[in-house]
């Protein structure tokens, strides 16, 4: 797991969980890009529509929250390290 914090992309995943990672972040960086075929091509590596809702009702809130939080100026917990750090 920590693998997956640092890099996802050279962390040991299946490719299941690799197309998943792939979405989130294009959904994350440039949602106005996110077309059908990125849902279908979940679903071509196994995951189920309740499954790609889940993921993108998860992946929508963490970014109003961090957009929310860095629109007020909130500043990290103190046990919580910085992006990219610790």
């Amino acid at each position: 797991m920590t693998a997956v914090k640092r890099d996802w992309r050279d962390a040991r995943v299946d490719e299941k969980t690799r197309a998943l990672l792939e979405w989130t972040e294009r959904l994350t960086r440039d949602p106005r890009q996110m077309r059908r075929e990125h849902v279908e091509g979940l679903r071509a590596a196994g995951w189920t529509d309740r499954e790609i809702l889940d993921a993108a009702q998860i992946v929508a809130y963490f970014n109003y929250i961090n957009r929310l939080a860095d629109g007020l100026g909130v500043d990290l917990e103190p046990d919580m390290p910085p992006a990219g750090g610790a």
